[in-house]
């Protein structure tokens, strides 16, 4: 008993900064997915910003690896896939698919340090417009289903899914020729997940819609310009509701085992809604909570990340804290960092043993000075992240 009291006095792990920060507002984060030929790559750690910029870090080394203009203004979304290698390797090439404001998907492939267009957004709306901001078709979400699919939805209300393979010609890009779904959004796109099993898509939007999305591949391969061939995926709207949060949804994400939903609202409360409705059984009731408030101050829950082991998660708020929570058992299990502004994403690693941490304004107080962007990372303790055991 005296060594148990003697190991949770120790102190917590810290918070260690990343050197080359991005300049501007930092919009995702995501570790690259590990290769078992290559476990190094488990400590790569990709981020977007507002500045226009990707960035990739070494989570391990603390060292900064590679800044990458995507020529898409700013940069609101990200997505890595982790895709079968082509050299005969056997091992992984990564790439990283961004979202900008200028309604594009690019790919970044990083072995080979190039850029390609995926398709675009309402393509056919004119530059000028554009420019002028009188339509905005920004690419404010982006999911990966697998090594070939990738969903995307914007504040042009729309939700695409793209095959990439169908993009491998600048001509085919232009085209749009990866676009194989495209369906109409209630309202522009604030958050979206899919889940682990690559069948579910969910995207919140404007107007505290909640829309889930049913994806299905068939077997069949499209083949570039082959226009008689079977899609390569199809997707229709399962459902389509209201969220239980009375305000704006920051975030929402897939619980692990895809049997329901976790939300985050400006109005400093997050939402537990499980899937009944579309046929996922849980036998659970939705319910909710308040975090990320300061005395009579309420502050914005901008991001959620599920432990990839336990199942529990983390939120980060507007009030520069990161807390984690069992939403099993409704408990909260530890307050983690405090950092000097609002918390703009959080990103746990493959086993759950690290969490990455953007500390990075997100304007909920409107212009004003505020502390630079940073991105840190410490390391978790396992007493942290694991549920509690039912009384």
């Amino acid at each position: 008993a005296f060594q148990k009291s003697f190991v949770m006095a120790q102190p917590l792990p810290e918070l260690t900064s990343l050197p080359s920060p991005p300049n501007d507002g930092i919009t995702s984060l995501q570790y690259l997915p590990s290769s078992s030929s290559s476990s190094s790559l488990s400590s790569l750690l990709a981020s977007t910003s507002w500045d226009g910029a990707l960035r990739i870090h070494d989570t391990i080394a603390k060292s900064h690896m590679v800044t990458q203009t995507m020529d898409s203004g700013p940069l609101l979304s990200m997505a890595v896939v982790g895709s079968p290698s082509t050299n005969g390797s056997g091992g992984e090439s990564n790439v990283v698919y961004t979202g900008g404001i200028d309604g594009s998907i690019k790919r970044f492939d990083i072995a080979a340090s190039t850029v390609s267009l995926i398709g675009r957004h309402s393509p056919d709306v004119d530059k000028n417009d554009l420019l002028a901001g009188k339509k905005k078709v920004a690419v404010s979400c982006l999911s990966s289903i697998d090594s070939n699919l990738i969903a995307s939805a914007g504040w042009d209300k729309k939700f695409y899914v793209w095959d990439v393979r169908c993009c491998q010609s600048s001509n085919a890009a232009a085209k749009n020729k990866g676009a194989v779904v495209m369906i109409d959004l209630p309202g522009k796109a604030f958050s979206m997940d899919a889940s682990l099993d690559g069948t579910k898509v969910v995207v919140a939007t404007s107007g505290r819609r909640n829309c889930f999305f049913d994806i299905r591949q068939p077997q069949q391969l499209v083949k570039e310009n082959d226009n008689d061939g079977e899609e390569s995926c199809t997707a229709k709207l399962l459902l389509e509701r209201e969220s239980s949060l009375k305000y704006q949804t920051r975030c929402v994400k897939f619980f692990p085992d895809s049997k329901g939903i976790a939300m985050g609202s400006i109005e400093g409360r997050v939402g537990i809604e499980y899937l009944d409705d579309i046929g996922i059984s849980s036998g659970k009731k939705k319910y909710a909570f308040k975090c990320h408030r300061v005395n009579d101050t309420i502050y914005p829950v901008n991001n959620i990340a599920f432990h990839p082991i336990y199942g529990t998660f983390a939120t980060g708020g507007a009030d520069g804290t990161v807390v984690t929570w069992d939403g099993n058992n409704k408990k909260k299990l530890s307050s983690i960092a405090k950092c000097p502004t609002s918390i703009s994403c959080l990103a746990f690693n493959h086993d759950g043993t690290q969490l990455a941490i953007a500390s990075s304004y997100t304007y909920e107080e409107g212009e004003r000075d505020h502390p630079r962007e940073e991105i840190y990372v410490r390391d978790v303790l396992e007493s942290e992240v694991r549920p509690k055991a039912k009384k």
